[in-house]
């Protein structure tokens, strides 16, 4: 290798990277704490683009929409007013559809919470008359199943006990949650304004933000820069869109079945139900255990028959609305999907498994285009979608 100055700079890169990269590997716990604040400290901004990506799916047609009314000779005023009143509207409109969901599940949420707390002796009963039943039928097959003894007096104490214990407990970390209901509190409000800030001013924000990137790159990596900001963009905005469309789709027929076949908790069920749809893979056993369990404390024989609808449901959601509405937006295999839904989960929870479909989507739609440019150059066939 010739040592011009554009290899030292490269060998000086390398050096410094291997450097830091075992000064991580042996002080891991160190870089963690690190990692944290700073997550911490960009909070809410990170909160703020967040916002600022979700309204703005939804700013886009109400804009366009905007655009084609005629104002008349207010039309000049009426563009100039144009992005914030539109910005306002959409906020308001999601802002509503959350606060309704909110008032159908909660209510609901709670009717149950009191309902189980006091139904549970019969439910105990049942329990033992069911098993009961039960090892009467499996005697008959030379089975013999223990027989436990409830001692409803007994559980009750234990069950008092446990709720004591916590409600010590929340009493004690009550200065702890209290601020951290004020740190998320302000890191949410920190976040909307400055989501408001970004969505206002995007243009301008863009055109300097490519002006930056040209005057630090060449023309060349400054475009491929730029590209891989757009693929970014189109992948996440037809990710949110197609899951939240279908997450529509999902939890209207589950409600319209619930109430056909007249199974309790139909709202707050179905609001369920949509809204773990959001989540790739998983959410759907999570909607349907925790409809299933709400179902059971009522009627054994209804929760079976739901846990069957919502079946059928998935095999229509998978093979007619998934692929018509998300269709191949993402660009994923559906074994990536799944691969990055696990990972996700595992490494930073229930966030992890929302974004890690479009993250992963990103990460393979930028190494098969590599892959293929260096295919295309040797004469051989590239990688299809």
């Amino acid at each position: 290798m010739e040592l011009n100055r554009k290899n030292v700079k490269k060998i000086l890169f390398i050096i410094c990277f291997a450097m830091v990269f075992f000064w991580g590997l042996n002080h891991g716990p160190s870089v963690l704490m690190i990692f944290r604040n700073l997550l911490g400290i960009l909070a809410p901004f990170l909160i703020g683009l967040c916002f600022a990506f979700v309204i703005n799916v939804l700013l886009r047609p109400v804009e366009t929409l905007w655009d084609k009314i005629s104002w008349g000779r207010g039309e000049k005023n009426m563009k100039k007013l144009k992005r914030p009143l539109c910005l306002l509207l959409s906020t308001v409109i999601i802002g509503g559809v959350i606060f309704i969901l909110l008032f159908m599940v909660v209510p609901e949420i709670r009717n149950t919470a009191f309902m189980i707390i006091d139904m549970f002796p019969q439910y105990m009963v049942q329990i033992e008359r069911w098993w009961a039943d039960l090892s009467d039928v499996l005697m008959d097959f030379a089975i013999v199943l223990p027989q436990p003894e409830l001692n409803l007096s007994e559980i009750g104490k234990v069950a008092g006990d446990f709720l004591w214990k916590s409600g010590q407990s929340f009493v004690g970390k009550t200065v702890d949650i209290t601020t951290s209901i004020f740190s998320v509190m302000f890191n949410v409000i920190l976040g909307l304004v400055f989501a408001f800030y970004v969505l206002s001013q995007k243009e301008k924000l863009g055109r300097n933000l490519k002006k930056v990137i040209f005057a630090f790159l060449s023309g060349e990596r400054a475009e491929s820069v730029l590209n891989f900001f757009a693929l970014t963009n189109r992948i996440f905005t037809s990710f949110v869109t197609g899951q939240i469309t279908e997450s529509v789709i999902i939890g209207s027929l589950c409600f319209l079945g619930m109430v056909t076949l007249r199974m309790p908790y139909a709202p707050m069920i179905s609001v369920l139900v949509g809204f773990t749809a959001l989540i790739p893979v998983f959410g759907a056993f999570i909607g349907t255990g925790v409809g299933a369990f709400l179902i059971l404390m009522v009627n054994p024989i209804k929760a079976l028959w739901f846990i069957l609808f919502i079946v059928v449901l998935q095999q229509v959601e998978g093979n007619l609305i998934y692929p018509k509405v998300v269709g191949k937006s993402v660009g994923l295999p559906g074994i990536w999907v799944l691969a990055a839904v696990t990972i996700g989960s595992s490494a930073f929870g229930v966030l992890g498994m929302l974004l890690a479909v479009p993250v992963c989507s990103v990460i393979y739609s930028v190494g098969k285009q590599r892959v293929n440019r260096k295919l295309e150059k040797k004469g051989l066939e590239t990688i299809g979608d």
